[in-house]
This record gives C-alpha cells, structure tokens and sequence, in this order.
C-alpha cells in the first residue's frame, strides 16, 4: 500500500490544476458577489491589483467580531494574493479603493451612508443577522469607490464579510480540513446589489461530544499543549469555523476528562469575540457543567429534592458570570452528566420537580440579567426519559422552546403537535451525525446520508422547529461535510428540496477539488453513504457473523465489490490530486471510504474465513491472513492521517472509540488441513446446516430471470488439487471445466436456453471429480414452461426460486387521493430509492374508512383510498409472507401513528407500523439496518398475475421493498434483489 504522509511522499503523485481554475468561479449561494477580470467595469471592484490594494476600513465603536472579521478578511486576502490589505479603523482621506464594514448604528461613515441615501438598508433594517453588499461610487471625499458591507447587527456584518472570503476561493474549512487556496495575483469582484435572508433558523449550531478520543488528545498533546487540555485557542479556532459557516451557537464539550468551558476565563471571552451564542445541552442547566463542576464534598448531592438551595447557589454564581454574553439558557435538571434524576422518582414526582426547578432557574434568569424571563432565550429539551416525563402532564412556560431530539440514529422521535405548534417559543432540534450509547456507537466516521437529514430536519422545521438547531458532532473530524449541510440546511431550509440534497455532497467536494471528478465523485459518495445506511462501519460485528449471507443472493460478493470499487476510485483520485489539495481530501474523502471498505473487508472477511474453516477449506488459512493485512491497513491509513502536514492532526483521529482499550480485530479461526490435496464442494444458495441437506444443489434456473449461478469447487488439503468438471446435458454450461488450486476455483454455471428442457421439473448435474476418485455431484432445475412467454410477463415481477422480490420505487399504477402524493425518493433505502407514502402533514379525509388504531380492517372496496399497486405472477397458491421493508420512521407527533395498509388482491388490508418504541427491542433491530421489516401473511388463491397493493396510512412513511415468499426465501441482510422482467 503506497502511503500519502508527507510533503516528500506527495511529490510521488501527479499534479491534477483543473480544480484550481474552478475554484475561483465558485460563488457563495448566497451572495450576488462574484470574481471578476474586469478591472474598470461599472459593476467591478479590485481588491488586488499591480497598481493598487483596497484599504479595509471599521468602526472602533462597532462590535470585536466586525474588528475580527475584517482583519480575518485581510489574511483571507494574503491567503489568495499574497499581498497584505491595509486594516484601519477611520476612514483614509485619500484612497481609490476600500472596503467599507459596519453594523447598523455602529458605524459612523455608514451611517452617513444611509442617511444621504446612498445605500439602501431597508430590506435589512432591525432584521436578524442579515447583511447588504453594494457598490458606491465617490462615496466620500477623496475616496473613488467603496465596497460596503452593512450588517442589521454584529453576525450580519461578519457573514457578509465571510461572504467575500468565500468567494474569492477561501473556504470556511480552509484550517479544519486544510482546502487549498487557490493563489492569484490580482482580485477584483463584480458587485450587484445583495441583500441577505434571515436566516431559516435563530440559533444553528453544534455540540461537542464524547471529546475523550478525538478533540482532547489532539488539543491537549498537539494544539493547545500549554492548557494540555480543550482551551481558547481551539475554541478561537472552533468559534472562527461557526461563523464562517453562518453558525452562530455552540455547546461546548462536557465531558469530565476535560474541564468545564467556564474552567477557562478566556473561553467566554473568545465566544463573544467572536458573536458565538454559547449555550449548553439537555442535561447542564444554565450553563453549569455538574460532570466536572458540582463537588459533592463541598456542595453535597446533585439532588434538587434534598438539596435545592445548594444546586441554586451554583445556577445563580453562572448566571451572574456570564449574563453579559449572548447565551441561550438550558432549564434542566437530571443527574450528574447524562444521567437520570436522582431520588427515583415517579413519573409523576418527576414533572412537579422539573416544574418547580425551572421556575427557580427562571427566577434567577430573571433577577441576575434584569430583564422579564420571557424576554430571555431559554430551552429545554426533552430527551430519553425526560420525554416521558413531559409527556405525562408537565407544564413548561410559553416563551420557552422546545428542542426535540431524534432517536440518536437519525429519526426524529418527536415534533410539536397541533397545540404546542401555537407557543410562542415554538421549537429546535436536537441532531446526532455521531453518538456514544447503546445499542452501539458510531464516532469513527460520520455516514448518516444526506437525504435523512434533510427529510427529518424539514419535516422538524415545518413543525415550528426554527429557533434553534444543534447538531452533535462528536470531534468536529470527520464530520466537516455533516456540519456543513447542517449549517447550510439551518440557514436556507428553503433552499433544499428532495431534487437536490443527494447531489449537495458532490457539489460541496466538487467546489474543492473540480468538476472534473464529478463522475467519479458522485459514484463515491451515493455509494458511501448507500452502503452506510444498510450497515454503519461501527456496526460490522467483529466476533459474530453478520446478517449479510456469504451463500444467498451473492449478498456478500455485491457489498464488498462496490466498497472496493469506490476506494479503488478514491485512492487514483489522491495520487491525481496536486500535493496542496492532496490532504483536504484525505480526510474528507479518502479516509472515509477508504476506512469503511477495510471495516467491511476485515468483518465480512473474517465471517467467510469461519465458515470456511468450518468447511474445512484450505482458504480459511488465507483469509485469516487477509483479515490481518486489512487490520493493519486500518491502523496505517489512521497513521497516516495523523501524520498528515507533519503532524498537524496527531491524536484526532483514533480506532479506539467508546471506552474500548484497543482497536478490536475481527475474530478468526484456523484450520488443520489434510496431508494431500482434498475435494470439497459448497455452492451458492447452500445452507451449509448439518442435517439439513446432505447433497449439493444451486438455485432454480428460471427462464423469467435468467442468471448465472456458482459452484465453488476447494481444496481441504496441502498441495495442488487437480479438478475436472462435466455437466450432464448440453444445455448446463459451466466456465471451467477443469483446474489446478492450492486453495479454490469458482464454476460459474449457467443455462443454455435453446437446448433446456421444456418444462417446470427439467433437471441436471455437475459432476466434479479428482484423479485419487473423488466426486461430488451437483444438482441442478431447470424452470422452463411452456407458458406464459417472457414477452407476456415482460414488465411484471415474477416469482423465482419460491420469492417475488419488488423494488418499491417500480409500481404499475398508483392512485393519489387529495393531498396524498406518493414521491420516489433518492438517497434513501437499500437500494438508494424510497417511495414517501404522502406528505407528513398532509390532511388524510379517509381515515373514517381506515381505522388505524387497528392492526386490522376488513377488506377495501372502492377507490377512495391512496395506494400504489404491484403485480407479480406467481406459480404457486397457497398462503404467502409478505415482506415490507420500511424506514423505521416515527410519528410526525403524539397526534399520529405510523402505520400503513397491505393488501393481496382482495384480501384483507392489514395495517403495521413502520415505527416502534424507543429502547423497545424491535427499534434496536430497525435503527441499525434502517429498515422496520414487517411480516403479514395472505392467501393466493390461483397462479397467475396478481397485485401487491400499498396503502397510505398515517402519511410520511417511506417504503424501500416488498418479499413475498411463497417458502423459498432464504435468510440474508436485504433480501433478493428485484424479480421484475424488464
């Protein structure tokens, strides 16, 4: 494996410029300001010249962040011209050029501005972090052109400015996630009239989480030595990344292997200097961190029941200290960290506590700031248990707003229903793109797929979720792109649509690294997070098989090819790369896919090497050792992004999550092989159970759904084993027919349908023998009536092997009834496409005619209901299992379910759920494969065609496939792919 450490190994790749040319066109998105050649145009201002530089002028009465951001400009500058802007305070009496940055009332030359009419404010005047961009001439004496940069307040200013660091190729990840910057030697833009939107929500930010192996080794070995611990200088770093990203809210990391934000004066300090909005998350109630700052030997128990006095001491000395800073205060009261209330008690006694804690938080809000408590920014979340108690009856004060969280995988558990829609401090979400907890972890690699985000944080929006997002980040590193969608989601909801969130991935990497890995990249990243969503990396059980069947429906085989496809694709991308970009995308790509494709070889690796030594088979030798080798590559790709720009990441990245004492390798056995070569036989679709079957067979051919099908012919002793192979008849076609193998060859076998027999019992063997008389003999069927024809049924799902397989995004007919509409959805599912049974908030008339309190209804007559249709013809009658594959989606609220209808032909409609209870096992199943699968059973009268028919229930549910089984599905992950002749 070559590696890609530093500047002397970078030299071993070839240089890839086109990306440098792109990158300068790439505009904001948000921002009418864009580069220019065009030095003396009307509508043209130059930054950078031979002849000249702009001068970059503030007001020393406006606020720290617009000082700090302008000069932040200034370097962004150098960074691209390597020429230094001059930053002054006043207005110079003699320029041709500058760069003018205020806020509203803050700045005396703008204000002026304003005042002769020579700039309009009037579409952001008293708004909410929004900015105007325009271009004056002569706006002063002595002065021939002024770029002006006015923000309705603080943040504003800032993000307008951030908005030409973006646009002349400086990116908010230019220091996190080291992305190039184009160099040039001359800037100037083309200004038009801007002015910006409020932002979609108030408050967007992040949470740092579970630091223990990421951001605390790092800053405390590598960045922030001097503190040894999380400090100002990353923070300064973390609060300068929000606020290029138009984020404006941060809860710091809690954990109790580093001190408490507020353990460092400085932090505070630095949050404000930079406008960030600091607050704390569900559990650290105004501000107090109770898992490194309570001491139970100096202020007794953390138990508001028996000691309310000394826990409000400690609320009211934080409020006092920080009331002069922007914050958004937490009402909470749990137990120490993230733990439950102390005093265990009832639900009942829990609500009237939390009541009664959040009007003494609220009194001291209100007493320490000086102002009305409604007149403060406050929330409470209701997390894990604490959402059961609100739900039991607890009242919380209008003002205050509501964060609801998802389930820690993705789904949102909760939103504000009919009534709570109505309060005036409406409501926030709560997010994780990585989480500590059970039923597993997931902090290696962020992989949560675009498309679930934005299909749950929308839904979140339109149910009054706008005053405040946070997202839980665990390390910042990996999840840059996840952060990024986050904050871009949180600024423009409206922006977004289901067109456009699976191709926002590629559009953030292709801004970086060129257009002309489009192709590639989209392959990469819808296959990455495809690939995800059925199995996280961090769920590949190390020491247990998989689900995912090494012997069915090439389950296995599939996975791994399209991992190993994706690296193959991401590792010649890196060596193409020039050196400059070479660590960008490393870490925001290569690591990543590169990663989980050892994950998945290493697990699914070690899961074949134990059946296989079950087997017997001399490969199981060899892929113990594989396994090895795709540890180890794990450990030296982890090194090696370490290592990258001389260290500059050392400790930040780390195999070693959760509490775990060292990276766990993939359990593997081995085996003692005969002395001589020995025969062995195992095919696909075998079930390798003793006692099961005691011959060997191959899946039905089936004329429908013609396809090839493996034997796999292996060696159980030392030394060659010499093979030949001969089919019964000539319409059995096998690719090999005889071979040599220290370890096995694969026979693929398929049918020759002009000679097959005519018929549904046609059959067949393959003998496989060795010259020391061993033989093994492999049965093989044939499915070849003589009617219906492949034409007749072109088009139609057809029952093969015992199964009907029907990809859900494929329906023949749909019916949708007022304002249920059935959307494919791409991005999501197994197969990378769902269909959404109608939008959640959709008004559902029928369902006097559905009772969906019922697991059952009797049969549905007429067509007053919105239903998606599927036919399928099968060979058999009989009852059926019918398998659908659902998103294990929640209740929009407390006002709905999440059931849909399954009907037969005419059969009854049975109505399951796609959610399930938190905690309860059958959610643990369904958030790790994201997928509920739901079992009915129903009754085929006939052979021939029949329809599968799909009701919308409570609308919002996502179907991903349908089985039907007639007997013959075998166990795997997936399921079958799709039996429908196209």
């Amino acid at each position: 494996m070559k590696t890609f450490i530093n500047s002397d190994r970078f030299e071993i790749m070839k240089k890839a410029s086109l990306f440098l040319s792109l990158f300068c066109f790439v505009t904001t998105g948000y921002s009418q300001v864009t580069l220019s050649d065009k030095q003396q145009d009307k509508k043209s201002f130059p930054i950078v010249t031979s002849a000249a530089k702009a001068v970059v002028c503030y007001d020393k009465a406006d606020a720290e962040v617009v000082r700090r951001t302008a000069g932040l400009l200034v370097e962004d500058v150098n960074r691209v011209t390597n020429k230094k802007l001059k930053l002054v305070s006043d207005l110079p009496s003699k320029q041709e050029y500058i760069i003018l940055a205020g806020t509203l009332g803050k700045n005396k030359a703008i204000d002026r501005l304003v005042a002769n009419k020579k700039i309009d404010v009037s579409r952001i005047r008293n708004g909410w972090e929004q900015y105007t961009i325009d271009l004056i001439d002569n706006p002063f004496p002595g002065i021939k052109k002024a770029l002006v940069v006015v923000g309705s307040d603080r943040r504003g200013t800032a993000y307008g400015l951030f908005s030409i660091s973006e646009t002349i190729g400086v990116s908010p990840w230019y220091w996190w996630a080291d992305v190039p910057v184009v160099k040039k030697k001359s800037l100037c833009l083309n200004v038009n009239t801007f002015s910006s939107k409020t932002p979609s929500v108030r408050y967007r930010g992040i949470f740092i989480n579970d630091e223990d192996w990421g951001l605390k080794p790092w800053a405390s070995k590598n960045f922030e030595p001097e503190v040894g611990d999380i400090g100002p200088k990353t923070y300064a770093k973390i609060c300068e990344l929000l606020l290029r990203l138009k984020a404006n809210y941060l809860c710091p990391a809690m954990h109790s292997c580093t001190k408490a934000f507020n353990h460092y004066p400085d932090n505070k300090l630095v949050a404000d200097s930079f406008a960030i909005v600091m607050g704390s998350v569900h559990c650290e109630p105004l501000l107090f961190n109770n898992a490194s700052e309570w001491d139970r030997k100096t202020m007794g128990e953390w138990n508001y029941v028996t000691n309310r006095d000394g826990i409000n001491k400690v609320l009211r000395k934080r409020v006092n200290e920080n009331g002069k800073f922007e914050n958004v205060y937490t009402l909470a009261m749990r137990g120490i960290h993230d733990a439950v209330m102390a005093g265990n008690l009832t639900l009942e006694e829990q609500a009237r506590v939390l009541e009664k804690a959040f009007d003494d938080q609220r009194e001291i809000l209100s007493s320490e700031i000086n102002k009305p408590a409604d007149q403060i920014p406050q929330a409470f979340t209701p997390y894990k248990e604490v959402l059961e108690t609100y739900d039991y009856g607890m009242n919380v004060p209008d003002d205050v707003t509501l964060v609801w969280s998802e389930d820690d995988f993705g789904y949102m558990k909760r939103l504000s229903n009919s009534k709570e829609r109505k309060r005036s401090g409406r409501s926030g979400v709560y997010y994780h793109v990585s989480y500590w907890g059970p039923p597993k972890h997931y902090l290696w690699i962020a992989s949560t797929p675009p498309t679930l985000m934005y299909e749950e944080l929308e839904k979140a929006y339109r149910s009054t979720a706008d005053r405040l997002w946070v997202v839980n980040v665990g390390d910042i590193k990996p999840a840059e792109y996840h952060i990024n969608l986050f904050m871009d989601m949180a600024y423009d909801i409206e922006s977004f649509n289901y067109d456009n969130i699976n191709v926002h991935s590629v559009d953030f990497l292709c801004r970086i690294f060129g257009e002309k890995y489009r192709e590639d990249l989209t392959d990469i990243q819808q296959t990455y997070f495809q690939l995800a969503f059925a199995r996280k990396p961090e769920y590949m059980e190390r020491s247990t098989d998989t689900e995912f069947s090494i012997q069915n429906y090439k389950e296995v085989d599939r996975r791994l090819a399209a991992y190993e496809r994706i690296a193959a694709k991401a590792e010649r991308i890196l060596k193409e790369l020039d050196k400059e970009a070479v660590p960008a995308f490393f870490q925001l790509v290569y690591y990543n896919v590169k990663g989980s494709a050892l994950v998945n070889q290493m697990t699914l690796g070690g899961q074949r090497n134990r059946l296989y030594a079950a087997q017997q088979r001399a490969t199981a030798n060899l892929m113990r050792d594989k396994v090895k080798v795709y540890g180890d590559s794990l450990v030296l790709i982890t090194e090696q992004y370490n290592s990258l720009l001389n260290g500059k990441w050392k400790g930040m990245m780390s195999l070693i999550h959760g509490g775990a004492r060292s990276f766990e390798r993939a359990k593997v056995d081995s085996v003692t092989l005969e002395s001589v070569p020995t025969l062995g036989v195992s095919c696909e679709g075998e079930d390798n159970k003793k006692g099961v079957m005691n011959f060997h067979t191959i899946p039905c051919f089936n004329k429908y759904l013609p396809d090839a099908h493996y034997i796999d012919v292996f060696n159980k002793g030392v030394g060659s084993l010499k093979w030949k192979a001969a089919s019964s008849a000539p319409w059995i076609l096998i690719d090999k027919k005889a071979g040599k193998t220290l370890y096995e060859d694969r026979i693929m076998v398929s049918v020759d349908w002009s000679k097959a027999p005519v018929g549904e019992s046609g059959s067949g063997f393959v003998d496989i023998y060795t010259d020391n008389n061993e033989k093994e003999t492999v049965y093989v069927s044939v499915f070849n009536p003589v009617a219906p024809s492949v034409e007749e049924l072109k088009g139609l799902y057809v029952e093969n092997n015992g199964y009907v397989s029907i990809d859900a995004a494929k329906f023949h007919r749909k019916q949708e009834i007022g304002e249920i509409k059935f959307d494919i959805v791409d991005g999501l599912g197994f197969g990378n496409k769902v269909v959404r049974l109608g939008d959640p908030f959709a008004k559902t008339p029928y369902y006097d005619g559905l009772l969906l309190t019922s697991n059952y209804v009797a049969p549905v007559r007429g067509n007053k209901f919105p239903v998606l249709e599927y036919d399928f013809y099968s060979f058999q009658t009989g009852p059926v299992d019918v398998y659908t594959y659902m998103l294990p989606i929640f209740p929009l609220d407390d006002e709905h379910g999440s059931r849909y209808g399954v009907m037969v032909d005419n059969s009854p409609v049975y109505l399951p759920e796609a959610g399930a209870p938190y905690y309860s096992t059958l959610w643990i199943q369904s958030v790790l494969r994201n997928c509920r699968i739901n079992k009915t059973t129903h009754f085929i009268d006939k052979p021939g065609k029949h329809t599968v028919k799909i009701y919308c229930g409570h609308p919002g549910m996502m179907l991903q496939k349908i089985v039907v089984d007639f007997g013959g599905l075998k166990k795997s992950y997936m399921g079958p792919e799709s039996t429908r002749i196209n």
